[in-house]
């Protein structure tokens, strides 16, 4: 019986992890290439304003004439940069605080994680908010504010194996025969860490979407003219009943790109459970 649920597990986890990636890939794809599958360009103005699907723009055009399908296509670029850089920052100083804070132990433990609880007590969102509208609304600040405000929460997940995984025979052995502190804790310690840090980071990326296209929503997200998803329903709110697709575009943008991460997540977590047994 528990074989049978272990092979059904792994099956489960195989299907989402395979879904998971075939979305990532299918939005890189649009996203990296966008100015060449974009049909018109992004930022180009037309008299024919909130217009709706047609044979040369296929999702209607914006208040000000401007096609839906290339900005919501060009936007996607602006909105997964951030992203991806972003959390590639915070995966880097949570794997770089998370391990020293866990394997050094001690006074220096203390002194980290005291450090990232002062961050951790805040909302996200709150905290994003402060941060973007002190430093200002450009694209490399809100990259700097996405990454402060998620490093704790990496750093927190990478800590706690660590703690664990230190005390292991294999790790004792090879401080015992006098391996050096810093190759054991990247060679023998960091390795058994990547699965947890492999799923948080995908629950990361999901979140951040949500952070970034919020940021822009309120106003506080990347400047004009380049497009993003969240400056796209911003500016689309209010013409809503006359032109529903300027809304339904970015919305489900975010959605899929959202769901994406979330089934990788998922994915990753059903395979490498099943892995681990």
């Amino acid at each position: 019986m528990a074989a049978t649920r272990s092979g059904a597990g792994a099956r489960r986890g195989r299907l989402l992890l395979a879904l998971g990636v075939a979305m990532l890939a299918t939005m890189l794809v649009v996203t990296v290439f966008g100015p060449q599958i974009a049909p018109h360009s992004a930022i180009a103005f037309s008299p024919d304003s909130l217009a709706g699907p047609s044979a040369e723009h296929w999702l209607g055009t914006d208040s000000i004439g401007r096609d839906v399908l290339s900005r919501l296509i060009i936007g996607g670029r602006t909105t997964l940069l951030i992203t991806f850089v972003a959390v590639s920052l915070a995966v880097a100083a949570g794997l770089v605080l998370g391990l020293t804070s866990g394997y050094v132990g001690g006074l220096t433990d203390e002194i980290i994680m005291r450090a990232l609880d002062v961050v951790f007590a805040f909302p996200v969102f709150l905290l994003a908010i402060a941060v973007v509208a002190a430093l200002g609304p450009t694209v490399p600040n809100l990259i700097l504010t996405i990454a402060i405000v998620y490093t704790p929460t990496m750093a927190r997940v990478v800590r706690g194996p660590v703690l664990s995984v230190k005390r292991w025979d294999h790790v004792e052995a090879a401080r015992s025969v006098g391996v050096g502190e810093f190759t054991i804790a990247i060679r023998h310690v960091l390795p058994m860490v990547i699965s947890p840090i492999l799923v948080q980071t995908s629950l990361t990326l999901a979140n951040t979407i949500f952070t970034v296209t919020a940021l822009s929503f309120l106003g506080i997200g990347p400047p004009p003219p380049d497009p993003n998803w969240g400056g796209m329903l911003s500016e689309a709110r209010q013409f809503m009943e006359l032109a529903p697709l300027t809304v339904i575009g970015p919305a489900a943008a975010i959605v899929f790109a959202t769901l994406t991460f979330i089934v990788l997540a998922n994915g990753l977590r059903e395979w490498l459970d099943v892995g681990n047994r």
